[in-house]
Formats: structure tokens, sequence, C-alpha cells
């Protein structure tokens, strides 16, 4: 278990702008960051992060919560991994007991894949620096590829013996069950033998945007046998190729920071360009390039340049991976090397400026790039030349912002010379088949003609004493602790005797008038987990007179904390609009609170006073000739007080 003293320490220090700015490009948004969701694929910011309250909400999703919840949800961490993760990430020594077997055993099975994959990183790379056969072949190839030793323990570069059982024996000995190291693909089971799939490769870790080992690479260093040069892990439930990219661990600040991705084929080329300088890369792991895996640099940057080997095979077929990027309407452009060099070759033989400087130079827009690509093929041929043209105006099709799709039809126009109007007519044509297509696709229902709505088209009655409760939940969270001037009635006596009420302005802070008020009434909230909200707030703004909400939220259970983050969050949904870019000016909250607390409470009495009428009168209409009477004088007191109420609401908006 892990401490207090260290879970206190970690809720003190970790910043949540912070942790979710390692995994989500967010942007200033007036005190706030927005950005896209990471849970939902969208193209318009919806995710927003509040510095101040040290909270997150997706309204797309719906998730929300604090920096352990983020870490969560977003990373499938349990309540103690998150807490280790933020530790490591902020350099706070956890105190917690030694895990006994038992509790190892209880460790879920996703977990264990986990443990089991960490553990062999680490185990290859201790191979790798630590043993003859480490050092003489593996250690001695990598150097010989250029990389130094701090560049090979910065990415965890290990290998695994040229054994065929070396490693799961070890591992098994260590206490990792042979289920686990199968389903993780570390180890091949067939019958009664068991052996490492992995024997005699030199070791690239393939780890999450966290930093979790998911899988691994392995190269093969004989050429001479009949095997694949490279071996990835195989599919698991922590390894999903599709969804995973080689190098964002180490990249994903440097992308967020450059605002634009490098991506590259191989995992030596990710690694000799960290060693030049440039950060901000990732490899496609050799693999064809998937939506999942767009949508992942999407987070950090909306900016990628495609780097091509020089001679590379199958450019043409390559390109489709761009038409993917402008499907996800992000910004593309391709950069091709020399005859016979590669982004690792190159960057090796070249110093920092000059590789940049390269890349600035020789990256070019898609248009002109496949133009330039696809002309040459066609040369003379005006067939060739047809087609080529269709191809450029379907990748233009997929851009989903009319905008740039315009911009680029001019450009193709100018390069191509060929008239804007035929470009356009073509560009319709595509997007009304992709429209057929889609509706193809989706299966139609005939409905029959309707005058009534039916039940689903219904709207749904909102229910006011729960939006009222809510409210009164948000003013003691947002103002508990101002001090505000409230209008109150005093009753006092005159020289007579008589009964007096009388009209004037108290300060009260705001908790205080919320719990008076509600105490007079004697107001009971009827949903449970408000109830619960309430008397929390309340008994701590008792006690200390104040209340920090980053540690209040902390201390809350999750389904709590998840309530308080929807609340305090719903008024950020709003900013996400922009409205003053609109000249549109929102009165802010702070400007009336006391009017808005008085409101709230009014209309809180006005609905339970609207309660009451209604059961009396459905009393009434329902009473037996022998059973109890309902006094209607009764009802008449109830509607005359909710007369007062309205009025009162009228003076007070």
């Amino acid at each position: 278990m892990i401490s207090k003293s260290t879970i206190d320490s970690v809720f003190e220090t970790a910043r949540v702008e912070e942790v979710i700015g390692d995994f989500v490009q967010l942007k200033k948004s007036g005190s706030n960051f927005k950005g896209l969701s990471p849970f939902t694929d969208e193209r318009t910011p919806s995710f927003m992060v509040s510095p101040v309250k040290q909270i997150w909400k997706d309204f797309s999703s719906g998730k929300g919560g604090n920096v352990v919840a983020f870490l969560m949800e977003h990373e499938h961490f349990s309540y103690p991994e998150a807490i280790k993760y933020l530790a490591k990430k902020y350099g706070i020594e956890i105190e917690e007991t030694e895990q006994t077997d038992e509790q190892k055993q209880q460790a879920n099975e996703r977990e264990s894949l986990y443990l089991v994959s960490d553990f062999a990183k680490d185990y290859f790379k201790n191979i790798l620096f630590k043993t003859e056969e480490g050092k003489a072949i593996g250690l001695s190839y990598f150097k010989e590829r250029g990389f130094t030793e701090e560049t090979i323990k910065k990415f965890d570069l290990g290998l695994s013996p040229d054994s065929w059982d070396a490693f799961t024996n070890h591992a098994i000995k260590k206490g990792y069950k042979l289920d686990y190291l199968e389903k993780t693909g570390l180890t091949i089971v067939k019958g009664e033998k068991q052996f490492d799939r992995f024997k005699g490769r030199v070791m690239f870790p393939i780890r999450s945007m966290s930093g979790r080992t998911l899988g691994f690479g392995g190269r093969i260093l004989d050429n001479s046998k009949k095997a694949a040069k490279y071996l990835n892990s195989p599919e698991s439930d922590i390894y999903h190729k599709s969804k995973v990219l080689y190098g964002i661990y180490n990249a994903k600040q440097a992308i967020a920071k450059e605002d634009t991705c490098y991506l590259v084929e191989g995992y030596t080329d990710v690694i000799q360009f960290h060693q030049t300088g440039i950060e901000n890369v990732v490899s496609s792991s050799g693999t064809a390039l998937t939506p999942e895996q767009i949508r992942l640099i999407n987070r950090l940057t909306q900016n990628i340049t495609v780097l091509f080997d020089g001679d590379a095979a199958g450019l043409r077929a390559s390109l489709r991976g761009v038409d993917l990027i402008l499907e996800q309407g992000m910004n593309v452009k391709i950069c091709t090397f020399p005859e016979g060099e590669d982004p690792d070759s190159f960057s090796r033989k070249n110093s920092l400026e000059a590789v940049t400087l390269y890349l600035e130079e020789n990256s070019r827009d898609f248009i002109s790039f496949k133009a330039s690509l696809l002309a040459s093929e066609a040369k003379n041929d005006p067939i060739k030349k047809a087609e080529t043209i269709r191809d450029i105006v379907v990748s233009i099709s997929k851009v989903p912002d009319v905008i740039k799709q315009e911009l680029y039809i001019k450009e193709c126009s100018r390069i191509m010379d060929i008239s804007e109007e035929v470009l356009f007519n073509t560009l319709a044509q595509l997007v009304q088949k992709d429209r057929r297509d889609a509706s193809r696709r989706k299966p139609t229902e005939k409905k029959q003609m309707q005058v009534v709505p039916s039940e689903k088209e219904k709207v749904e009655k909102v229910d006011a004493q729960y939006e009222l409760e809510r409210k009164i939940i948000e003013l003691l969270l947002l103002y508990g602790t101002e001090e505000e001037d409230f209008e109150e009635v005093v009753i006092d006596t005159d020289d007579k005797g008589e009964i007096d009420y009388k009209k004037e302005i108290q300060t009260k802070k705001v908790f205080q008038k919320i719990f008076l008020d509600l105490h007079d009434d004697e107001i009971e909230f009827t949903n449970e987990a408000f109830k619960e909200l309430y008397s929390e707030i309340i008994n701590t703004l008792t006690r200390e007179e104040e209340l920090h909400l980053e540690s209040f939220v902390n201390t809350l259970q999750p389904e709590k904390a998840s309530a308080v983050t929807d609340i305090l969050m719903e008024e950020e949904k709003y900013s996400l609009h922009n409205w003053e870019s609109k000249e549109i000016y929102v009165k802010e909250k702070e400007h009336s609170i006391s009017q808005i607390v008085s409101e709230t409470i009014l209309n809180l009495r006005r609905e339970l006073v609207s309660q009451k009428i209604k059961e009396l009168s459905d009393s009434i209409k329902d009473q037996e000739p022998d059973g109890p009477t309902v006094d209607l004088q009764d009802v008449v007191d109830y509607l005359t007080l909710k007369k007062i109420l309205s009025e009162k609401l009228r003076r007070v908006l």
C-alpha cells in the first residue's frame, strides 16, 4: 500500500495541465486550456482543463475528474499505478509496504502483462550491457549503427540471447507465469516445449504515450538465416499495432512544443533523428498508417511531415496514408531524401543544422508533391494525365475543410494547367458519390407519416428540483466562502408591541446564507448524491471556513469527484464557443453572486410549494367520502405563498 503522506505529496505537487499536456495538445483559453478529446474522434475542441480548480472535463465523452482520474481513464491505470506514475514524473519518493506473493497474484491480468513486458525490457537491457554476449554482439551492432550509449539507454535498447529458452527460463525462475509470457508473445509454447520468440535479436521496446512497455520489435543480426529481418510482438490485450507509434513517448513533448511531427518508417530512423537533435519524430513501425495512429498525433499537433526514403519502393502506394491524414483534417507535407538515403543514414552523415535546413527546403505540400510524382509518370500521355489529375482531386475530396479544398483546387489548377471549373465539378461529383456510398452502407428505415410525435421524440420534462439542488452545490463549491450583502426580513416589535417586519441588508458568507435559509424552511435534498455532497461541503466550510477545491475533490470517492467535476466545469463548456470573437459578451457570475444565491433559494422554495399544491390538489380529487378531508384553505394558503415567492423572484431578477 502507498502511504497517505506520499499520496498527499503527489496531489500537492502534480499539475493537471502539465500531466495532461503530455498526452493532449492544450491551448490557452482564458484562464483554462482546451484541446481535442483523447477519448473520442473529434475535430473541434471539447476537452477543457482548469489549472485553478485542478480538474478536467471532456464534454464529448462526459468523462472528467482530477489528474489521477485522467490517468486512470486514458492509460487504464489502477489508482496506485496512477499515483506511482505521478510520483516518478515529479521525483517524489514512494513510501509503501512490500507486496506479498498473494497480492501479486491478485493483480489483474492486464497489469500482469505490463509487468511481464517491463521485466523483459529490463532483462534485455541488462543482457546488452552486462554480459559478454551483449557487449560483443548487441552493443557493437548498435555502435556500428552510430548510436551512443546515451541514446541506447534513452530508448532502452537490448539484446535477446541466442539461446532457445534463456529469457523464458529466467522469467519463470523470477516468478512470472508462463501463461502471461505466452500472452505477451515473448514466449512461444508448443505442447511441452517453450522457447523465446526473439532469440538472437537486438530489441526495440515499443512504449505507450505514458511510457509503459507494450511490446517489442526485434531485428535479426545474422542476415544469412532464413528468418524475417524484423519481428514484432503479436497482438495482445496491451499491444495493438494499429494504435501504437514507435517513439511517441520520447517525442510527445517535442511534438507539442514544435507544433509539428515527422513521420518515418523504421525504429532506427526515429533513434538517429533523436540523436541528431530532432526529437519530434515517430514511426509507424513498418506497418501501413492507420486512423488510430494519426489521431494519436492529432492530440499533440495538426501538422505532419511524412519522410520517405529516396529509393522507397512503392512510394505511390505509401501515399494512401496521406489521404488518411487529410481525412482527419490535418496539414500534411512530404519530404523525400536523396537517392540511396533514408532518415537514418542522412541524419547520421549530417549535422543538426544541415538536416534541419534540408527538411525546411525540401518539405513540400502534398498537392505539389503528388502532382510532380504522378505527372512524371504520365508524361505526355493525356489519359494518364487525366488519371493523375483525378487522383489528386480524390485526395482533395478527403479534406473536411472547404476553404482548404478551394485553395488546394487552385494549386492543382496551376500545377496541372487545367481550369478550376473542371476541377470543382470533379470534386463535387466525388463528394456526392461518397455521400451516396455512405447512405447505402447505412440501413434505411421507412417511417410512416406521423401527426403525433412518437414517445422517443417527446422532449423529456426537466426535473426542476434536481437542477436547483445541483445549482446550490455549484454555488457552494464556487462561492461558498465569498461574503455578500443579502436583503433579509427581520422581525421586530414597534412601540405598541405589535410585530413588524423590516428589511435590512446583512453581510453573510454564501454558505451561511444557504445553510440558514434551507435549515429555517426544513428543506432537505431529494437527490442522495447531492445530499451527501451538501453535507460534506457544509461540514468542511463550518469547520475550516474555507474550501480548497483541489484538495476537496481529491478526498472524494471517484463517483462523487466525477459529479463535482461535472458541476465545476459546466460553465467552461460555453467558453469553447469563443463568444467574444463573435462580439457576444456574457456577464460573469461573480458580478451578481448574491442575486443568484437568493434567486436559487427562492426558486427551490417555490418548486417545493408547487409540489405541495399538486399533492393537496390530487388528494382532494381522490379523497373518499368517508375518509379524511383536505382543507381547501391549505391549498389557498400555499397558492398565496407561491404568489409571494414569484413576486420576490421578479424583484430579484
